[in-house]
Order: structure tokens, then sequence, then C-alpha cells
């Protein structure tokens, strides 16, 4: 039998062109569509099938946290590849064992059981039905500057304008909102915040909320660090009232913040942990939702109603394991702390340099930056949920001079690997200051 020849590689052209044709790409009009063929990528870097370098400020999708192709997390999935593929998740499995006992060790307080998905929006799905069959209520509480993943629990749960196309969508959630209202309106104190949230507590009735799900710290909805005293607010207030808190760390959580997750700069204790993401530095898909030990407890004798064929996944649980002992090994969470008091520094100078800059915030190697067309009215540069043509400029300078970010609405964000070099993160913040500059021209 002859042996069919190895492909030549694509050009950059016959990737995207191919790709454009016979995929459809997510939350995009397929025609305006403009992907960045990508060929391969090593640390804080990746490049094009012609060799155009790009350097990563936002780690893919803010989860490749220990950088591009870390050969020691591609060993251990060749090395499971090569013992054990897939198993049954019925069955027991070396790398699942050893997942779960070193997962109970770094989660907070007594969380230390886990069911694993095949990412953050699965997580979320099996958190709602966690705490809806524990509790035996049926609301879910959400925020409204909040994402939660594109699943049709999940999605429901979601509280930005990504809902939208999808409702009506899962009964029974129920979006407050948060104590951040956008950059014309500022922050609420955080009392009056929690009373907002006692109230509404009141008016759909205690006993007929399950559980309460916000990320930490926001993400793509703007890296609203919360003040202190809200978080414990919040775990006070489902203590109180026998609602599970649930805190969906996938894009917060390994290290993003400087800590293990998020919750941990405010010793909080969640009910519920959903997490993915940096879980494997997005080298295989894999999800899990922590949980505390008594809500593992009620079900020695229930039947938990939930599934997936690839739960616990040998060659996920591998990876796993290898990309936590990356993060122990290079201590990227204390890289992570010390790389971002630069950034944060690097982010204040921005605001003071450039007139079109109305906000930074960060935590750790979380950080974003709020653009304004007037620092007086505080006017976004691109209204809700919409760009702007200084805001397209902005995406296309960064392109244009090898650097990748997310730019959404009037935000882009600045969520490197957590290994890149002080080097690296001063190159990418000089594209920045760069691009920025073209920008404050555009509102001369």
């Amino acid at each position: 039998m002859a042996v069919s020849a190895r492909p030549s590689p694509m050009t950059s052209e016959e990737m995207v062109a191919l790709t454009r044709r016979h995929t459809l790409f997510e939350w995009s009009a397929q025609g305006a569509v403009d992907p960045l063929p990508v060929a391969g990528a090593k640390g804080s870097y990746f490049w094009t099938p012609d060799g155009r370098k790009y350097l990563d400020f936002n780690s893919q999708l803010m989860c490749v946290n220990i950088g591009h192709g870390d050969a020691r997390v591609v060993r251990a999935i060749q090395r499971q590849a090569e013992t054990l593929a897939y198993a049954s998740p019925h069955m027991a499995t070396e790398p699942r064992a050893r997942l779960g006992e070193k997962l109970a060790r770094i989660t907070p307080g007594d969380i230390d059981v886990f069911f694993f998905t095949n990412g953050g929006a699965e997580a979320n799905e099996n958190a709602i039905k966690l705490a809806r069959l524990f509790t035996g209520r049926h609301k879910i509480l959400a925020r409204y500057r909040s994402y939660h993943g594109a699943t049709a629990g999940s999605i429901s749960l979601t509280g930005d304008p990504r809902r939208w196309p999808s409702e009506p969508g899962m009964p029974g959630v129920v979006h407050l909102l948060d104590p951040y209202h956008g950059i014309s309106r500022g922050w609420d104190d955080v009392q009056a915040s929690l009373a907002m949230i006692d109230e509404v507590i009141q008016l759909e009735g205690p006993d007929t909320i399950a559980g309460f799900i916000l990320e930490p710290v926001p993400g793509t909805n703007g890296v609203l660090v919360p003040p202190d005293g809200y978080l414990q607010g919040i775990r006070e207030l489902c203590t109180r009232y026998g609602i599970l808190m649930i805190a969906d760390e996938v894009m917060s959580g390994f290290g993003r913040t400087g800590k293990w997750f998020a919750v941990d700069h405010w010793d909080v204790v969640p009910d519920l942990l959903s997490m993915a993401k940096g879980l494997t530095s997005a080298y295989v898909p894999l999800g899990a939702v922590g949980m505390r030990r008594h809500i593992a407890d009620h079900f020695h004798d229930r039947v938990f109603a939930g599934g997936l064929t690839y739960n616990s996944h040998p060659l996920a649980c591998a990876a796993a394991l290898a990309t936590l002992d990356v993060y122990e090994q290079d201590d990227l969470i204390g890289r992570a702390r010390a790389m971002g008091e630069i950034l944060a520094v690097r982010l204040r100078h921005l605001m003071d340099t450039h007139r079109s800059v109305g906000a930074v915030r960060s935590l750790g190697l979380f950080g974003i930056v709020e653009l304004v067309r007037n620092r007086d009215t505080r006017e976004p540069l691109a209204p809700f949920n919409g760009t702007s043509p200084e805001m397209a400029a902005l995406g296309r300078e960064f392109r244009s001079r090898g650097l990748y970010t997310f730019v959404r609405w009037n935000t882009f964000f600045t969520n490197p690997p957590l290994s890149i070099s002080e080097a690296e993160l001063d190159e990418g913040l000089s594209i920045v200051d760069e691009s920025l500059t073209v920008v404050d021209r555009m509102l001369a």
C-alpha cells in the first residue's frame, strides 16, 4: 500500500481561504471576518506561515497562561497518549486521581471535590445543576456585566449583549446591577450595592434562590476589580439565605490575578468554583467545577444527574497536572504579581500621557484600558455594544505593529502570558503607547 505523502505546509492565503470556506467563526458575520493565520507559537509569541511574528498580549483568549509551546506539558500529553488516550468517565485513571488531589491542595478553603468538563461553559452549566439539586431551589442570580459561556444555560446566565440573540433562555435567571456602571458613572458605594442585592433577594424570595454566580473579577466586561468588602458582603448574604455562592474563575483563575484564584485576594471561599482556560493553559480542553465537601457529601446517597463523554479525559488531566507543575516550578503566580506591579505603573503612565485614556484597571497580569472621546464628559470612545472609527483604527495599529490583543467596545486588554519577560512586556506596552498616539491625533 502506498503511503500518503505529508501535505506541504499551507501559505497564509490558502489557510485563510479554506478556513473561511469550510468553517464558521464565532460571534461574527462571516463576510466580515479577517482571521490571522497562525502556523506556530513559542513563549509569548506566535507567527504566521509567512513568518510574521506577533506578541501575544492577550494569552489568546486569556488562557495560555504558561506561554506557548512549553515542552514539559507537550511531553506529558505525548506520554499519556502513548499509555492511555481515553477511558470512560465511569472508570478511574491515574491522571484523574492525581489531578483531583492536586486541585484540592490549591483551591480555596474546603473545596476538594471536582466534576470535570470540557471547558468553562460546561463547568458553569454543571455548577447550576449542582446548586439546584443541592438546594432544591430554582432561581440563579447573575450580574449584567458578566460572561459565563455560550451553551444554552450559561448564555442565559451571561449578562452582556451576547445573551440577547439566545433569548428567551433558561428560566429562573435573575440579573442584577453591578457596583460598576460604566466609565461615565463609575463605582457604587459597596454598602449601597450590597443593599440593592439584598433587596432583590427579598423581592425574589430567598427560599427560591439556589445560587449566585459571579466572576470575582469580570473579564471581557471590563476587568472590574471589586472594592474591598464587596465579595465578602456577597459571601455573607449567600450564607445568610442558604444561597450557594458560585465563583466563575474560568478567566481569573490559575495565577492571572497574582493568586491561584481571584477570590484568594479577599479570603473568600465560594461554595462552587468553576474553572478552565489556565487549568491546562489551553493546551488541551478541560474545565471543572470544584465544590465544598458538604455539597459533595449530599450526593453520597443521591444521584448526581449529569455526565459528559469526555469527563475526566486522561489526556486533558495529564496536561493539567503538567501545567500545574509548571506554575509551581517557575513560580508563575509570584511572577504574575511582580510583573503585574510593573504593568500597573505602565498603565497609569499611559493614562497620564494620552488624552484618549479615561481609565486603567489591573490585578496581576489581568489588565484593561478604557478609552474616552472627552476626558471632561467621560464619553466612551465607542458606544455600549458597538465600535467606532477610532477603535477600529486602534485595532489596525496593533495588528500592523505586531501586537495581538483583544479590542472590545471602548476597551482593549493587557493579559499576556504569566511567563512574559520584562523586556517583552515593555515591547508590548511601547506598541500600545505608539498606537494610542494615533488615536489621540484622531481626537484632536
